[in-house]
């Protein structure tokens, strides 16, 4: 296995620890996990900011590996693969638990995970009649948006929460707003290869 699947896998094994700091029963086993508190009125769950980091560690290898594999020629079928499932694993898990542990709103994880869903199916089948398709700008800044928020909310939205501004709160709507509109523009751009000529 060559370094930029072994960073891959790295991720995958980052995305489960982050997985089971979020979601340890502490409190049932008697585990009092450790409070910080920022001020009088904010008090901070260690296990969030600990997982923040590791997010932040987690998208790093995802920029890290693909820029090695692209430098070195390392590009393997089973790196694009595990790479692009190692992508969803780590986003879709954390929205999921954050969604579920009240953090942020249902919508959010389903605009996403169906969004990605359509336009994963685009590409499949669009390959498989010979056309690459490329990432376009409107997708980027939805990962962007998407990828602070998410760490802005795994830190409490800090320093930003100190005057009571919910930035990841907006990052995250407008990662729902590129997503819905990124996904009709890979739609038209590659509905030639959807839809077949006898329809």
């Amino acid at each position: 296995m060559n370094l930029p699947n072994k960073l891959t896998m790295t991720r995958i094994f980052m995305t489960f620890l982050i997985i089971l700091i979020l979601l340890f029963p502490f409190s049932a086993m008697g585990i009092n996990v450790t409070q910080l508190f920022i001020n009088e009125s904010i008090r901070v769950d260690i296990r969030y900011p600990i997982a923040g980091i590791l997010f932040i560690l987690a998208s790093l290898t995802d920029f890290i590996d693909g820029y090695i594999a692209r430098s070195r020629n390392l590009i393997t079928d089973f790196g694009k693969m595990m790479d692009a499932i190692a992508d969803k694993i780590l986003v879709n898990s954390i929205l999921i638990i954050l969604c579920a542990q009240g953090f942020i709103h249902p919508l959010i994880p389903v605009v996403i995970i169906v969004r990605d869903t359509i336009v994963d199916s685009i590409k499949m089948v669009a390959g498989s009649k010979g056309n690459v398709v490329a990432a376009i700008k409107t997708g980027k800044f939805k990962t962007a948006s998407l990828m602070i928020g998410i760490v802005l909310t795994l830190f409490y939205n800090l320093p930003f929460e100190l005057w009571n501004i919910h930035i990841s709160d907006f990052l995250l709507i407008v990662a729902c707003v590129l997503s819905i509109i990124s996904g009709i523009q890979y739609f038209v751009m590659n509905k030639k290869y959807i839809f077949d000529e006898g329809m």
